[in-house]
């Protein structure tokens, strides 16, 4: 029995281990552990927790890493602290961390340390600013590579990443993209009060990188919003480091007749809600991974997705607001295709599975080779 702890601290990275942990709990031969950290566990970001808890896992443990100081060093110090209790209590075969977080870094630092194997969701990508600092750092801190794509495995062979640890999977959020299971626009609509028939997505970040002009950016997006004539559903930014501006920002939307604002939404609702948008708008990689496959325009703004996988019909503006008014006066006539891309056909927690049902994969050697070109 292989004990299989992931982690797990933003709504956006859950979205994308949801349907891996499903799978694992799901079979034979392991023991899966969940611990929640982060923006989980914020009452101000919706306390997804409560998301995690209607999932039914079996082992579920909570902790805390939110510090008043709220800067990332410190939510890293005070993570490792936590995870490193936990796991000397359990004792997992494997940590399982997604993406480019710093709670990511945590657990591939508690890993590694503790000479357990960390396996790393979706490394290898480009994502601009300091979270491709840490998603490569992640990398080179973890034994076992999940990757979504052939470009994505190639630039960890250029990190001189064994392609034996390499396993191509897909994006596991296209598993719940494309499930039969999504619920109806109806059901969503009325479970979250939504009177708009037409309405737009709206989601805009922080910038860490750019923390000093944070509150300026955000109050231009505001005003384009409040200048334009769309309907938007807002959700909160994630809690990096200047999230309370964009929050504060958002203060002269609530009571609008035009914006529904929400802290977070349940991961499968907001894709329906997504799905049937007129576009999405700001800088969430959702208007790059997820929003392309549903046929949906993008108003993308600003340089936090500057290295990602862009695609092609996507609007690219500045902070400025009338960038940004002039992308929205024509949204309307933008007309997007579905797109086909190499992220995966939606069976990434089968393909997870059946790695970790290979014995060579628990083989692995713990102590990491480096392979030049």
């Amino acid at each position: 029995m292989k004990k299989i702890l992931f982690l797990t601290g933003t709504r956006a990275d859950f979205g994308k281990i949801k349907s891996l942990i499903q799978k694992l709990e799901a079979s034979d031969g392991f023991q899966v552990y969940v611990f929640v950290t982060g923006m989980h566990l914020q009452k101000e970001y919706g306390y997804t927790l409560l998301e995690i808890d209607r999932c039914g896992f079996q082992h579920i443990h909570t902790f805390h890493n939110h510090t008043h100081e709220t800067t990332m060093d410190l939510t890293l110090a005070k993570t490792i602290e936590g995870l490193s209790a936990y796991v000397k209590t359990i004792h997992p075969d494997m940590i399982v961390v997604h993406g480019d977080r710093v709670e990511t870094l945590a657990g591939a630092i508690v890993g590694s340390l503790n000479n357990i194997l960390v396996a790393h969701i979706e490394g290898g990508e480009l994502s601009g600013t300091v979270d491709e600092l840490i998603r490569h750092s992640v990398s080179k801190l973890s034994h076992i590579h999940f990757v979504s794509n052939a470009d994505a495995k190639k630039r960890l062979q250029q990190m001189g990443e064994m392609q034996s640890s390499i396993y191509t999977i897909g994006s596991p959020d296209l598993d719940i993209m494309f499930s039969e299971d999504l619920p109806e626009l109806e059901k969503v609509k009325s479970y979250y009060e939504i009177g708009f028939d037409n309405y737009a997505v709206a989601m805009f970040h922080p910038v860490t990188t750019e923390a000093k002009d944070m509150q300026h950016y955000a109050q231009e997006f505001v005003s384009a919003l409040l200048n334009d004539s769309h309907q938007y559903v807002v959700i909160f930014p994630n809690n990096d480091l200047g999230s309370q501006y964009i929050i504060d920002a958002y203060q002269s939307l609530q009571d609008h007749p035009r914006f529904r604002i929400f802290p977070s939404l349940r991961f499968e609702y907001f894709l329906t809600l997504l799905k049937h948008s007129q576009f999405i708008i700001g800088n969430s990689s959702a208007g790059i991974r997820e929003a392309p496959y549903y046929g949906i325009p993008i108003v993308n703004i600003g340089t936090r997705q500057q290295n990602r996988a862009l695609h092609a019909d996507i609007i690219n503006t500045d902070y400025d607001r009338t960038s940004i008014l002039n992308a929205l006066q024509s949204i309307d006539s933008h007309q997007v295709q579905p797109h086909q891309s190499d992220f995966g056909s939606g069976n990434s927690a089968d393909l997870f599975l059946e790695s970790l049902q290979q014995t060579s994969i628990w083989n692995i050697n713990h102590q990491k080779q480096f392979r030049d070109l």
